[in-house]
């Protein structure tokens, strides 16, 4: 069970991370509060400037679900800096604002990040119209289950919270399960504002809403950094750290360090006969063993089926140990494959065969940097070493 909840670590930073930032505002409270009285106009220009930022910074990015949250924080902050027409009603109705809101925050969980102008955007306007009919629509039932149902301690205990507290309840579990469940940070962000919401609601947290969007805005702009840079310097398949995060590297080395090549052997062989679904399963199985190097090894997925291990301060005598190691426990893995080969027409006919289990194989190629060489140059000698291991009989290190 805690093998599948792959986001929980994202959750718990994200959660921590909020929770400070809340906890710092609400210690400083009164000294804010006393120097920026004065200015409090100003501030709620700035946080309208942070919120267009925000929203035009994700949609960059093809956050467009925390665009559309971002917008829903200032049409909610617009409503109560301004008198609309829609503004006294929301004061009459603060329980269908609050589960609306929480309701918001549930179905940007649900959708996907898709462009805003277009029909997907257009289907989101819908689906939040919905959003608050539904929250309308249940308030109204449980004002109307009151006097239907029979007085017994069971409902007499359950209708009070039927309106607000078991719906959120619900979604809450329910946010919070879809962030352990998925290594998505747009999730987090979410799952954080829909507490702080509730909180909000109930009074738990007794700060301005000015002062609270903001912190969420702040808390929404650093996930969206975040994940940009994981976007730009980490694979998508394999997970690991990609070439342009080598090629960072490379500016902040020192003298000494070691350079290792991998590939996996037979690669093209091995996609041509199970797939290319298969080839993806072996390219993240391979990543998560090298993902496991010790030495202080750093690995990137160079492109293709080829790796890249770095060891910094290291000499090839050092690292070899770790690279032998990790050879050796690729090839003591056993891959079961259940997809059925590829077959041909006279084979179509024929009964699927069973599961079968491969053996997957890696060859190595290692230098240590030497005298002045540029590390473009290090890289070259380790990719000829590793075109040696492969001349050698493959599945082996080469210097």
């Amino acid at each position: 069970m805690f093998a599948k909840l792959i986001g929980l670590k994202a959750t718990l930073l994200s959660l921590i991370g909020a929770t400070v930032m809340f906890a710092l505002t609400i210690h400083y409270q009164s000294i804010y509060q006393a120097q920026w009285h004065d200015k409090l106009a100003l501030i709620t220009y700035l946080l309208y400037g942070m919120l267009i930022i925000t929203a035009v910074f994700s949609a960059q990015f093809n956050r467009s679900r925390v665009t559309l949250l971002c917008l829903l924080w200032g049409l909610f902050l617009t409503t109560s800096d301004y008198d609309l027409p829609w503004s006294k009603w929301l004061i009459a109705n603060n329980q269908w604002l609050t589960l609306c809101g929480g309701g918001l925050l549930m179905l940007l969980a649900l959708i996907k990040d898709r462009g805003l102008i277009s029909i997907h955007g257009v289907a989101r306007l819908i689906f939040i119209a919905l959003c608050g009919a539904l929250a309308y629509g249940w308030l109204m039932l449980a004002d109307m289950a009151g006097p239907m149902l029979p007085k017994h301690q069971i409902t007499t205990t359950l209708l009070p919270l039927m309106s607000l507290k078991i719906p959120l309840a619900i979604m809450v579990l329910l946010l919070l399960w879809q962030s352990l469940r998925q290594s998505s940070l747009t999730l987090t962000t979410l799952l954080t504002g829909f507490i702080v919401w509730c909180l909000m609601h109930f009074q738990w947290i007794t700060l301005p809403w000015t002062a609270v969007i903001g912190v969420l805005v702040i808390h929404h702009l650093l996930i969206v950094i975040i994940d940009a840079y994981y976007l730009a310097y980490r694979d998508d398949l394999t997970g690991l750290a990609s070439r342009r995060a080598l090629n960072q590297l490379a500016l902040s080395l020192g003298r000494k360090y070691t350079v290792a090549m991998l590939d996996i052997d037979h690669f093209k062989k091995f996609n041509d006969t199970y797939g290319h679904d298969i080839g993806d399963q072996v390219l993240k199985l391979v990543a998560a063993k090298l993902g496991k190097v010790k030495g202080g090894g750093k690995v990137f997925r160079y492109g293709g089926e080829e790796f890249t291990i770095v060891f910094p301060r290291k000499t090839v005598e050092q690292s070899l140990p770790h690279l032998e190691e990790l050879r050796q426990a690729i090839a003591d893995y056993g891959m079961v494959v259940r997809k059925p080969q590829r077959k041909t027409k006279k084979e179509r006919k024929a009964k699927p065969p069973g599961e079968k289990t491969v053996s997957v194989q890696i060859s190595i190629g290692v230098t240590s940097r030497k005298g002045k060489q540029q590390f473009e140059q290090a890289l070259k000698e380790a990719d000829l070493a590793l075109y040696r291991a492969k001349k050698s009989g493959r599945n082996n290190v080469s210097e």
